[in-house]
């Protein structure tokens, strides 16, 4: 399958279960037919827990006592995982 911006071949990958399609070349990321659902489902029961909300602010908020400015750094979630190609 070609990619819809630029044409080139995309690649598959298999993350957690889940078929991702992406571009090499754009680093698009193409989903299909109900894979976003699937994503969406494992991070809500992944939050029905609610010691998932503190495990995962630890895991990705870092220690900020190292920096005497402010560190502006992008927090990810744990769906970071699913798209780290």
């Amino acid at each position: 399958m070609k990619c819809p911006n630029c044409n080139e071949t995309l690649m598959m990958s298999d993350k957690n279960g889940i078929e991702i399609d992406y571009c090499p070349n754009c680093r698009g990321i193409w989903l299909d037919r109900g894979e976003l659902d699937k994503i969406i489902e494992r991070s809500s029961n992944h939050y029905a827990n609610k010691d998932n909300y503190q495990k995962d602010y630890d895991r990705y908020s870092g220690d900020r006592t190292q920096h005497s400015k402010p560190h502006h750094k992008k927090r990810e979630s744990f769906l970071g995982d699913l798209f780290d190609f």
